[in-house]
């Protein structure tokens, strides 16, 4: 592994231990068998190191989100929604990561994801399209479609992990797929009811 593969490493296994707060370059760069200076050889700032904890994670979201079978787009659309609510459960560092943390590297709504900068968007935007093509959804720009389910999503985990939700998991995860089946039938058209 290179250094900075190895610095990289660190900087994640710090982070799932005790968050951005965690964040030590001197702790980091001492896992990583190297100095703190040396850390500015391979990313210009700690911004630069957090930038870099993102876009894995990203990726790592992005790797399960491929992971979903394709199947009819309404069925997708609820099985991507469990994905990313087990993403967010399971591997709740790594969400943090992707989806919370300030980023000057992280996509941006809408350009990043019109143009196709997130692997995990273009997939959901072409599911959408499909939808939209079969009658099945409203005829409304997919991206608006997709920023809705993805608010919605976000929004709800972000008010479980804070505690905001009565309840444990599973009364949460049966909240969370309500809310996504009323907010995706929200979106369909009267020939598919």
């Amino acid at each position: 592994m290179d250094t900075k593969s190895r610095i990289l490493a660190a900087a994640r296994a710090a982070f799932e231990r005790h968050g951005l707060d965690g964040l030590s370059l001197r702790d980091i760069a001492k896992k990583a068998g190297i100095t703190a200076m040396a850390i500015y050889r391979h990313f210009d700032s700690k911004q630069a190191l957090i930038d870099a904890l993102v876009l894995d994670a990203l990726d790592e979201w992005s790797e399960r989100a491929r992971s979903v079978a394709p199947g009819e787009p309404l069925d997708w659309a609820h099985r991507i929604g469990e994905a990313y609510l087990d993403f967010a459960l399971e591997k709740p560092r790594r969400y943090e990561a992707a989806f919370l943390l300030h980023s000057t590297a992280a996509r941006r709504y809408p350009d990043d994801f019109v143009a196709g900068g997130s692997p995990a968007v273009t997939l959901q935007l072409k599911n959408i399209e499909t939808a939209i093509a079969r009658g099945l959804l409203v005829a409304l720009p997919p991206i608006e479609i997709m920023i809705t389910l993805a608010g919605l999503s976000q929004g709800l985990v972000t008010l479980y992990r804070a505690g905001r939700t009565m309840g444990g998991e599973q009364e949460f995860r049966a909240l969370y797929r309500r809310a996504m089946r009323r907010s995706i039938e929200s979106f369909r058209t009267e020939r598919s009811q």
